[in-house]
């Protein structure tokens, strides 16, 4: 737990960015009202964080869990939100799905050049995607290094 309640504040270039996002250009907020909007912020994340422990000790569990989250804001009267954070979450799924897959591809590539390479009697490193092949006319003792384009 954090040692002073200090720490448990947002850090106030996230509060100032949120803050110029949601309002209208040319609207100032004072130093006085940002902080204030700031442990407010941070009191709804305890609250919050709180509310949703509450649904995952119910279901013996010791991790917070995204609907633990939505069942939460449901209990402190926020439903209007709850839909549309759903719908966040979707996204987020579908984008780390594709970044999962397109990371898996990028492996199978890795593999598939480096199967062919070995083939041609050449080697790769899997991480670098540096080819290695020997050959009597390099000065270097019959090494020549060839960088693949992926």
């Amino acid at each position: 737990m954090a040692e002073r309640p200090e720490d448990l504040n947002l850090p106030n270039a996230v509060i100032s960015r949120i803050i110029k996002e949601a309002l209208p250009e040319g609207v100032n907020v004072s130093k006085e009202a940002r902080s204030a909007i700031a442990r407010a912020a941070s009191v709804f994340v305890l609250y919050a964080t709180s509310c949703a422990n509450s649904f995952a000790v119910q279901a013996k569990r010791k991790t917070l869990a995204a609907g633990d989250v939505l069942a939460a804001l449901e209990e402190m009267e926020f439903e209007q939100f709850v839909q549309s954070l759903r719908d966040s979450l979707e996204v987020y799924k579908k984008e780390l799905k594709g970044k999962k897959e397109a990371s898996e591809q990028r492996k199978r590539n890795r593999v598939e050049v480096t199967v062919e390479q070995q083939a041609d009697g050449q080697s790769a490193d899997a991480e670098t995607g540096v080819v290695v092949e020997d050959s009597e006319e390099a000065e270097d003792g019959g090494v020549v290094v060839m960088e693949t384009e992926n």
